[in-house]
């Protein structure tokens, strides 16, 4: 898989990060429901909390890339936020086409923007674990940093749900390693990789990206895409013209393998 160049606005997230160890305590009550919490209407959000926030078994260890929604289903992923300006116009964009999506969310973005982190639940999404620092070199680096980086970071994801826990991780650029894809698989997140890269991140124009997706699909199901890290107006555009012309296409939306 194809790392991204490093986007230095990461750095500023690591200040947050300081002290989040303590989070970690959040494991031993992740089978709590959601029901009740501040900001997610009961009503819309049930069905998705049942699923997310039950402790859930180990899963498989492997980098999942495939759909469960079949052969002719793809998967939509969002990395990098949440973010309070792009997320949510994303959001509505997918609503607007009756799409669901995996929201792959760095740790610090999420407990800063708990409301956007709710609203992407309460729409039926998926979470998923994307690191504390979004260190794109953390292949690299101690098995203690790795668990550190993955950990943390599904604390803080979890808390700012309100309850509702990550299914998946997805390392940095693809800088996954076998001690971090068993740990996230232990924890119930199964390590999710990709198929066609947008490229958004670079910015080359919503025609760019379009291009871009419409000529890999066929490489495979989960396509990325990205809703923090900067201006995400060109996402936001794209989105507008990559789900109807998938549809066309005749393919359906589904979340990645667990």
């Amino acid at each position: 898989m194809t790392r991204h160049s490093g986007r230095g606005w990461y750095s500023k997230v690591l200040a947050a990060a300081v002290g989040v160890t303590a989070l970690a305590a959040m494991a031993s009550v992740w089978g709590a429901q959601i029901g009740a919490a501040a900001g997610v209407p009961a009503h819309s959000a049930k069905s998705n909390a049942k699923a997310q926030t039950r402790k859930v078994a180990p899963v498989s260890a492997e980098i999942a890339h495939a759909s469960a929604g079949g052969a002719r289903a793809v998967n939509i992923t969002i990395d990098d936020g949440p973010d309070p300006v792009w997320t949510p116009q994303m959001l509505q964009v997918l609503k607007d086409y009756g799409v669901k999506a995996t929201f792959c969310m760095i740790g610090p973005q999420a407990q800063a923007n708990p409301d956007v982190v709710k609203a992407v639940v309460a729409a039926g999404h998926r979470l998923c674990d994307h690191t504390v620092s979004h260190d794109t070199t953390m292949d690299k680096k101690s098995e203690a940093y790795q668990s550190q980086e993955i950990l943390n970071a599904e604390a803080m994801i979890t808390k700012a749900s309100g309850g509702v826990r990550p299914l998946y991780y997805r390392a940095p650029g693809g800088a996954f390693t076998p001690y971090s894809r068993h740990l996230a698989a232990s924890h119930g997140m199964r390590p999710l990789g990709w198929n066609v890269d947008s490229k958004d991140f670079e910015r080359a124009g919503t025609a760019a990206i379009v291009a871009t997706v419409k000529s890999e699909v066929p490489n495979g199901p989960t396509i990325l895409f990205h809703d923090g890290g900067g201006d995400r107006s060109e996402t936001v555009a794209a989105l507008r013209e990559v789900l109807p012309w998938l549809k066309q296409q005749g393919y359906t939306f589904g979340f990645p393998v667990r």
